[in-house]
């Protein structure tokens, strides 16, 4: 008799945490995000990017930094502001800025890396 009782409570604890689970998974769905939010092939962007901010660096943080200016990126369908930042010069190479170049077909993004003399 006392094990009846004891097993009944967990079986139900169980069941409403089984149901809670599953109530609250069935509302969750795993989709691929979609591939062209904006984008032609290519990657080519067919909105134009808003105009560049002006940012205002503060000294760096030693000597040998490089200012990086921030940039509009492409992301989640939209153009989203990456700031600017500090960086390590790197000995042989230079930077290459972001920039948005207009094609035939749209927007598309450039630079953004180190580069060799």
């Amino acid at each position: 008799m006392t094990t009846t009782k004891v097993i009944f409570p967990v079986r139900r604890a169980l069941g409403m945490m089984v149901l809670v689970l599953g109530t609250g998974l069935a509302g969750c769905v795993v989709a691929p995000y979609p591939r062209h939010g904006g984008y032609e092939d290519g990657g080519v962007v067919v909105v134009e990017p808003p105009p560049v901010r002006i940012e205002r660096p503060g000294p760096p943080p030693a000597v040998g930094y490089l200012w990086i200016d921030g940039f509009w990126n492409w992301s989640g369908g939209r153009h989203v502001w990456m700031p600017g930042h500090w960086e390590s010069r790197r000995p042989g190479q230079r930077w290459e800025p972001h920039r948005w170049e207009r094609g035939q077909r749209g927007w598309e993004q450039r630079g953004g890396e180190w580069r060799r003399h």
